[in-house]
């Protein structure tokens, strides 16, 4: 599984990064530990999946995560998670 990590800000793509996640775990744990691996690298809080977010994600392989999901400010517009390969 690969998956795209974004940083957004004004409409401009500030960083990205793909994670690989193999092994025999489940989809969602390893969606989560790339997750937090991304925010490790971008040095960013582990946001938190709202229903809205969940729900997005579910319809598309595709979320976006806004300073809703984030505990700290952020200081981007929002962080895309986009599964690129399963």
């Amino acid at each position: 599984m690969r998956i795209w990590f974004k940083l957004w800000k004004d409409s401009r793509l500030l960083n990205d990064l793909v994670m690989e996640e193999r092994g025999d775990d489940t989809r969602t744990h390893k969606i989560f530990h790339a997750l937090e691996q991304a925010c490790y690298a971008f040095d960013l809080s582990s946001p938190i999946w709202l229903d809205a977010t969940v729900s997005e994600f579910k319809r598309h392989a595709k979320a976006r995560f806004y300073q809703d999901n984030f505990v700290e400010a952020i200081d981007f517009d929002f962080l895309e998670i986009h599964i690129i390969e399963e």
